[in-house]
């Protein structure tokens, strides 16, 4: 009898679609401030996304990454954000 791997699953903070872990971006809130989880194993409160920019602009739009991470995102947090997505999809 073989045993089913369970996948887990997170929502993303834009869309509000749930997919795999894997095909996501971690947001994280820690000591340094809002940074990019890329390995997604750092310390500290996260919040998903999708490795789109249209889910970043709506994540912002619905402050859906405000409300996941418990905090007020300043614009230029948003546009470091904008920029490090625009690297890693490059």
């Amino acid at each position: 009898m073989s045993t089913v791997k369970k996948i887990p699953m997170r929502k993303c903070t834009g869309c509000n679609e749930m997919k795999e872990k894997k095909a996501m971006m971690r947001v994280l809130k820690c000591e340094e401030g809002i940074v990019l989880d890329t390995t997604g194993k750092k310390n500290g409160r996260g919040a998903y996304l999708c490795k789109s920019a249209e889910c970043l602009k709506l994540a912002v739009k619905n402050k859906g990454l405000e409300r996941s991470l418990k905090v007020q995102i300043p614009k230029e947090v948003y546009e470091a954000l904008e920029k490090e997505f625009s690297e890693i999809n490059e």
